[in-house]
């Protein structure tokens, strides 16, 4: 009796091991996050499973899944049994998650309030480590006509040229501009340098006859708008 108690456990151990199986029988949907991470890296190590190996990363960025995407390739390699080629193949995945909720971004989308700028631009910013710079240029109708990086900075800021952000908005004809930038993290109070730029850029824009709608402060966990605190 103990020798088949013994045999039901190994196949019950070996079932839970094989999400690909589970994915062809059973769907996509059913499978946990766990599991999903499991096919990405393949395979364990000789003391877990390639599934208990991802629940043990998942459990330590609380199963967020968010907080997972910020992982760097480094962090990743620090678990056991993660190498360099599965914690790529991890970044790689949360990386086209990532763009696939841009790719949902129905283009000339119309931008009437902040959180229309804001659902346009989370999907960009959310998991960023490091600071980025982005203008949305819009027509006379306020659609979008086109949204594109100006700078990339690190931790704790990014140089912003006020002669580039207005020479690409009259490349697109734009009529007026968003400018957004995301605080890794995660303060949503703008800085003196960010109230400085909004001024600067505003001034600048209405000798070009380019009207600064707004100007956005992105985190993970929401945003700041100078328009709707009255500061453009």
């Amino acid at each position: 009796m103990e020798k088949t108690k013994l045999v039901s456990g190994i196949k019950a151990w070996a079932e839970d091991d094989r999400p690909r199986e589970k994915l062809l029988g059973k769907g996509r949907q059913v499978l946990s996050e766990a599991e999903l991470i499991a096919i990405l890296i393949g395979s364990g190590s000789r003391s877990e499973t390639a599934v208990e190996l991802s629940k043990r990363i998942l459990g330590t960025v609380e199963n967020n899944l968010n907080s997972l995407g910020k992982l760097s390739i480094q962090e990743l390699t620090q678990f056991k049994g993660i190498g360099e080629a599965k914690a790529i193949s991890i970044v790689a995945a949360m990386e086209l998650g990532r763009r696939r909720k841009e790719a949902e971004i129905v283009k000339n989308e119309k931008i009437i309030t902040s959180k229309d700028a804001y659902g346009i631009m989370k999907p960009i910013m959310q998991d960023l480590p490091h600071e980025e710079f982005w203008l949305l240029m819009l027509n006379r109708a306020n659609k979008l006509i086109k949204k594109e990086l100006v700078s990339r900075g690190g931790v704790s800021g990014t140089v912003v040229d006020t002669k580039i952000i207005f020479k690409t908005a009259i490349e697109q004809y734009a009529s007026s501009i968003i400018i957004c930038h995301n605080h890794p993290s995660g303060n949503l109070r703008p800085s003196d340098a960010d109230i400085r730029i909004t001024k600067n850029i505003k001034e600048a824009g209405k000798i070009m006859e380019i009207t600064l709608v707004d100007h956005l402060i992105i985190t993970d966990s929401g945003y700041y708008s100078f328009a709707d605190e009255g500061m453009v």
